[in-house]
């Protein structure tokens, strides 16, 4: 079962780096997923994403706090509103596109309602 769970972490992991070149995939989501994957599957990756420069502090920032860094917050922010941007671009149904900006706006408030730090 540990390598099942290593592995997750794994694909978790390269999408969180995915995440970082590309704007509409999430980072820090699937860096978690990871965090939560290699503390069942690896302790050795466990500490050593927990540990690293980049990705660590958001990871114990959410552990410890709940908390998104305001750099984050925005960046999430500017994803989400490219999101859209391109949704209604494509020229999506209104019906989706209300249903699209209901979902974000949640996304939006959960993000911005929680510390920073």
């Amino acid at each position: 079962m540990r390598v099942i769970w290593a592995i997750s972490g794994l694909l978790a992991l390269g999408l969180g780096l995915l995440g970082v070149v590309l704007p509409l995939l999430p980072t820090v989501p699937f860096l978690l997923l990871a965090a939560f994957c290699f503390a069942r599957g690896s302790d050795r990756l466990h500490h050593w994403l927990l540990t690293h420069r980049l990705f660590g502090p958001p990871i114990e920032a959410w552990r410890d706090r709940g908390a998104i860094p305001r750099r984050g917050k925005i960046a999430a922010s500017l994803s989400i509103a490219a999101a859209f941007g391109i949704s209604v671009a494509l020229g999506v149904k209104p019906a989706l596109l209300i249903v699209q900006a209901l979902v974000l706006l949640a996304v939006s408030l959960f993000i911005w309602t929680r510390p920073e730090g």
